[in-house]
């Protein structure tokens, strides 16, 4: 764990990944799904809940994260291994808000309606949902938004597996709030992506001012690969177990 800053710093924020099928921490279990817990500013959100709410709540155990705190639980798109883990959520924390896409069928938002406090569905606008927090909207044929985290000098942006295109999400966020990107951190699906694409696609992402990476989930090994060469030092191994903190004038660290 990092010693930069505290979840409790008003100032910083902490991003936590707490479901993923990379493995970062041999005491942690690696499933297929992704989920993170972002802690900033009396915050606390959880972004997707993986595939397996058992896993789920084991890793965040033996992290030493509360699924109790959650305020919000923002919902990247309706898949399953996205989505697995909500109800074992929903349970221990029936008082918080969820985010979803209006992607998710009505059926399953009445059901949610009914088991939370709150829920906000998100259509294809960018929409603000909270002090500094926004969703680039829902984009694509799936029906995906990422969250968007304005931290003054630039932007932390999460992604679930970034269906519209990870250089789309680049180019929306930046249209919403001019800002650069301190750090993408997701999954970025390009398991399919040859070696001449990936290439592009790093500098692509470079010259949208995209200063730190941390690929995971559906992003691919070859991309992995490639992208660590293209960002060197500022690449950031995701996986299960990984913790990123930031606080003001820094880049984003482990």
């Amino acid at each position: 764990m990092s010693d930069l800053v505290t979840p409790s710093d008003h100032h910083g924020i902490s991003l936590s990944i707490v479901f993923d099928n990379y493995p970062c921490n041999p005491d942690l279990q690696s499933l297929w799904g992704f989920a993170c817990l972002i802690e900033m500013a009396g915050q606390t959100i959880l972004f997707d809940t993986g595939s397996n709410g058992r896993v789920l709540l084991q890793n965040m155990e033996k992290m030493g994260l509360d699924p109790t705190s959650v305020e919000m639980l923002f919902i990247s798109h309706p898949h399953w291994d996205h989505i697995g883990g909500l109800d074992s959520v929903i349970e221990l924390a029936p008082h918080l808000e969820i985010v979803a896409p209006d992607s998710l069928s009505k059926l399953y938002l009445r059901d949610l309606r009914g088991a939370v406090r709150k829920v906000s569905v998100i259509d294809g606008m960018p929409t603000k949902i909270g002090e500094n927090l926004y969703s680039t909207g829902v984009m694509g044929e799936i029906g995906e938004q990422a969250l968007v985290i304005d931290m003054g000098e630039g932007v932390i942006v999460v992604t679930g597996c970034a269906h519209p295109g990870i250089e789309k999400i680049a180019t929306r966020t930046q249209e919403m709030l001019g800002k650069d990107i301190l750090l993408l951190m997701g999954g970025f699906h390009l398991s399919d992506s040859d070696h001449d694409e990936l290439e592009r696609l790093g500098a692509s992402l470079k010259s949208h001012g995209v200063r730190r990476l941390c690929p995971t989930h559906c992003t691919g090994d070859l991309a992995r690969e490639m992208f660590t060469g293209t960002f060197g030092a500022f690449y950031l191994a995701g996986g299960v177990g990984r913790k990123v903190d930031w606080r003001p004038g820094e880049l984003p660290r482990t």
